[in-house]
């Protein structure tokens, strides 16, 4: 049965806290694993939430600030020592390649796994799988970051009525899918258009165009909100969002849910992300994101 959710290993910004761990976030999507911005301790937050070396087959870097890409060392070592069957992908900003290098080479073992680079250095298409397209959007920090975008490829939605009134049914209703057209009736005439299911993950960034381009009819958007509202000119200074404009951002692009991430520190009241949200207008699902929180994706429209 295919599983599409997100996995939260930590959410927290710059520094660990008592309470919450660096980030980093898996994102299930069918039979596929990708795992968002490993920082410092994702190995052991991934054994407390039950995610393998197994399940890992893409690695997504936003950016090289530690608190989002510490962990890659670890990870590496662990998917060559446990021999991952499979082919791993990682994505991350060319101008850090330095810096890929240095983590993933970090310390001797022995590399058993093919862990292809594919560096990001445009906007656009990344990975086409029959499952999804992945797309990246430069955002707006004090280094170079990306953001990360899955979208579905479109279905068909059959409709039973419509079948039902040109007698068609059983077997026959495969052969009009797979042919388009059966005995005179076209498959547009008795079904409508799926809309595939589009996930966009946004870390360190100021308001910009890539973060509306991430943001856009997603069914979930997973989003830095570093500051409460009241701090705006910090979140403008140090390149972060508040509360109130990843919300914003969410309300104006059609977010269905939104998920809250990435606190600083300064903070004891986490509820308050929540409250900003709220009175910034968005009315969809909300979730203000905790450490190993499993949030599923919406069902389809």
């Amino acid at each position: 049965m295919s599983v599409r959710e997100l996995v939260v290993l930590g959410t927290a910004s710059q520094v660990p806290t008592r309470h919450r761990n660096h980030n980093g976030y898996l994102l299930r999507w069918d039979g596929e694993g990708i795992l968002f911005d490993p920082g410092e301790g994702t190995q052991r937050q991934m054994l407390r939430a039950g995610v393998a070396a197994h399940d890992l087959n893409r690695v997504c870097v936003t950016h090289f600030h530690g608190d989002h890409s510490l962990g890659l060392a670890g990870v590496i070592q662990r998917v060559n020592l446990d021999k991952v069957p499979h082919e791993v992908t990682a994505h991350y900003p060319r101008s850090g390649q330095r810096f890929f290098e240095r983590l993933r080479y970090a310390t001797a073992y022995r590399e058993t796994v093919t862990l292809t680079e594919a560096p990001v250095d445009t906007d656009g298409p990344l990975a086409r799988t029959p499952g999804y397209t992945l797309e990246a959007r430069r955002l707006s920090h004090p280094v170079e970051a990306y953001g990360y975008r899955l979208v579905e490829p479109d279905g068909r939605r059959m409709l039973p009525g419509r079948l039902a009134a040109h007698g068609i049914k059983g077997p026959d209703v495969g052969r009009l899918q797979r042919e388009g057209s059966l005995d005179g009736v076209t498959l547009d005439e008795v079904s409508e258009v799926r809309r595939g299911q589009r996930f966009a993950f946004v870390m360190d960034t100021r308001l910009c165009d890539g973060v509306y381009a991430l943001a856009e009819g997603c069914d979930m958007l997973v989003i830095e909100s570093t500051f409460l509202d009241e701090d705006e000119a910090l979140a403008v200074e140090f390149g972060h969002l508040t509360a109130g404009q990843a919300a914003r951002v969410a309300r104006e692009a059609g977010v269905r849910h939104l998920v809250l991430t990435h606190f600083s520190q300064r903070y004891t009241d986490p509820e308050e992300f929540g409250r900003q949200a709220r009175a910034a207008g968005y009315e969809g699902e909300l979730t203000v994101a905790r450490d190993l929180d499993r949030v599923a994706l919406p069902k389809r429209r």
